[in-house]
């Protein structure tokens, strides 16, 4: 390079080092590999799902022929229909309507009462310690990796001494309960990764506990709280042990719901209507996850795997 011309990818940057070295190729042999493997690998989980969007829209006439992976000739909607207002639950046959408003009841209380909990957990035992903090938080650790059907008759007896065994206050206690390990655990490592200095300067003001929390630490906690927020919509939405042990028949979620829509068999055995009840029930998380996902990245990056 002649001295004094400098092309445009040899200037320096902002930190006065100038790139150097052969340009990357834009394509290889490795790149190839790795995209027709993202290929194989998103083709492998989406044949599924385009199964079940294409059984969903066929008519039982249709699917009887055995074309598994052929569009429908005639797509019908019925099917969702169906399965959102008529499908039969074993001798209830409102479809999934009822499932879904007993998911949301039992959903949006069990998410906000779990963060905020675990949120004012990691704070305390971030910036507060106090005798006995540590082990706490290793026994909180420790709860995160019990298999819940260790627990669940413990938790029968202790809630049924109480009068809120197949309630809705029990069942969302008990999914407070089951997401406040691993919550504690990422707000707790979040406000570790975050400047101490906030908080001895927030000390030195003479702010107090729940000043710098409300103030300071919640502020801040916002892609921690959407990562949170994902996490728990998804587990408890999903969830059908809990739901069909401690909701009681009135608050069976949305899975448990699916589930019975799949065995009830009363004559012809209904695919279509058994896809669509799958996919309706997956839509919230499906929904959220796309809606979401790069809050969530991004709330990952910030320190929910620091500590």
């Amino acid at each position: 390079m002649t001295a004094g011309v400098i092309t445009t990818q040899e200037q320096p940057d902002q930190a006065g080092v100038a790139p150097f070295g052969p340009k990357p190729r834009r394509t290889s042999v490795g790149r190839i590999g790795l995209y027709a493997f993202l290929v194989v690998a998103a083709l492998f989980f989406l044949i599924p799902v385009y199964i079940m969007i294409v059984t969903s829209l066929k008519g039982m006439p249709e699917i009887r022929l055995g074309h598994l992976f052929n569009f429908p000739v005639e797509p019908t909607f019925q099917p969702w229909a169906d399965a959102w207002l008529h499908a039969c639950t074993g001798r209830d046959c409102f479809g999934l309507s009822p499932g879904f408003y007993n998911s949301v009841k039992i959903t949006v209380p069990s998410v906000i009462i779990s963060i905020i909990c675990a949120s004012i957990n990691g704070y305390a035992l971030t910036f507060w310690p106090y005798r006995g903090a540590n082990l706490l938080f290793g026994l909180l650790v420790f709860g995160a990796f019990v298999p819940y059907q260790v627990v669940i008759y413990p938790l029968i007896i202790g809630l049924s001494s109480v009068g809120l065994f197949a309630t809705l206050p029990g069942i969302i206690i008990v999914h407070t309960i089951f997401g406040m390990p691993i919550l504690t655990l990422l707000f707790r490592n979040f406000y570790a990764a975050l400047p101490v200095e906030l908080f001895k300067a927030a000390r030195v003001d003479g702010a107090g506990f729940w000043r710098i929390f409300f103030s300071i630490m919640l502020p801040m906690s916002v892609p921690i709280t959407v990562v949170a927020i994902i996490l728990q919509v998804t587990g408890i939405w999903n969830d059908f042990l809990f739901g069909i042990v401690f909701a009681g028949r009135s608050n069976w979620p949305m899975t448990v719901q699916l589930n019975n829509i799949v065995n009830t068999t009363t004559g012809v055995r209904e695919y279509n209507v058994n896809m669509a009840a799958t996919i309706l029930t997956a839509a919230v998380p499906l929904l959220i996850y796309f809606v979401s996902g790069r809050w969530f990245v991004r709330g990952i990056a910030a320190g929910a795997v620091k500590g």
